[in-house]
This record gives C-alpha cells, structure tokens and sequence, in this order.
C-alpha cells in the first residue's frame, strides 16, 4: 500500500507503520465481494477461493435468531501464522449464501477503503484518518453504533478486536441477510460479542 497524502491533510499511514507489513491485499466491492469471495457464495465455493490462503474449519454459526436461516461459518486460517485466529471468518447463510467476511485485525488480509488501510489499525487512529479524509475530499463517514468512526458505506461495519491492550480494527463486509433492513442487523452473532467484550 503506498502512502497517500490527501490535499495536504498529512500521509495517511502505511501497513508497516503499524505493524501489518507482509499482509496479502484484498480489494473491496461494494455489494459484490471483497478479496476472491462474492456475496451470495456457497460454503464450498468459499472454501475453494480461500485454499491458497490456508486451511478452512467449517462450522456450524450460532443460531441466537431464529428468524435467519441457519448460517456456515468458514474459518480460514493462514499458513505459518504465529497467531491462532483465523485470518479470515465468512458467514453462509443458507437462504442468501455469502453475506459476511471478517478480516482479523492480527492475520487478515489488508483491505484499503479509498487508499486507507482498514484491518489491523488502532481504532483511535483509523478514526483519525477517517476523519481527516472526509474533511478533505468533502465527503462523509459513519459512527457505528460503540462510536468506532468507519467509512460512509453500509456495506462496511467496523469492530474492535483486543490485541494485547489495544482494541484493533476488524472490518466486516457485508450485505444484508434473509430480509434484514441492515448489514448491522445481519451481523453474525459472533462478531458482536467480539467488540472489545472478549478476548483475541
């Protein structure tokens, strides 16, 4: 990811800066996918895309509600990685196929939204960034529902993963589910309990 630097507002910070040098890079499509997945895919054609990362563990997800239809869940984990998390989670549900992927803020795959890298940041200063962005290309950003800033697009939810003592981002790309309004309202179950509420 190269530095950029927008109508002097200062560089933005490159992966190495903080600590994700080497990550691979995906690149996000609203509504379409991000890296090699594609919303609406099934568990085995997720599980095909992902083989050159790492090895999958599929799972059943949690069914807290009953108004979704049963979800996947497809943890991939990274060849040689130090760290045990998977480096990608993708929820299937079974009504709409892939509607989920959560990039882990230690092992994920970097993913820039307009040249600012989203996984693995602390959150302070992503939403520095994200702010200063905005002010300068005049344009708007969201808060999620804790206060974490993240890009203005509903397609991208931004969590917080603790790593050691600093609360890490984790976004989550996504469509809505099974006749949810909302991507927040889709979101796995899983991942709202990871805010900062457990650990990594």
């Amino acid at each position: 990811m190269a530095r950029a630097d927008v109508d002097g507002v200062g560089a933005f910070k490159v992966e190495a800066d903080f600590g994700v040098a080497g990550r691979d890079e995906w690149f996000y499509a609203p509504a379409v996918g991000v890296g090699p997945l594609r919303f609406g895919m099934t568990v085995e054609e997720v599980v095909e895309a992902t083989e050159t990362l790492g090895r999958t563990e599929v799972s059943d997800g949690a069914r807290d509600h009953a108004v979704f239809s049963p979800t996947r869940k497809v943890a991939v984990h990274r060849r040689g990685a130090a760290h045990p998390s998977p480096a990608v989670t993708a929820y299937v549900s079974q009504a709409v196929g892939l509607f989920c992927v959560a990039a882990d803020a230690v092992n994920g795959p970097q993913v820039a939204y307009d040249g600012i890298p989203l996984v693995g940041r602390d959150l302070a200063e992503l939403e520095s960034d994200l702010i200063a962005y905005a002010e300068a290309m005049d344009v708007a950003f969201q808060y999620m529902p804790e206060g974490h800033a993240g890009p203005d697009d509903p397609g991208v939810v931004l969590r917080g993963q603790p790593v050691g003592p600093v609360l890490r981002s984790r976004p989550l790309f996504m469509v809505p589910r099974d006749g949810a309004y909302t991507e927040w309202d889709s979101m796995p179950s899983e991942e709202h309990r990871l805010d900062g509420r457990s650990t990594a």
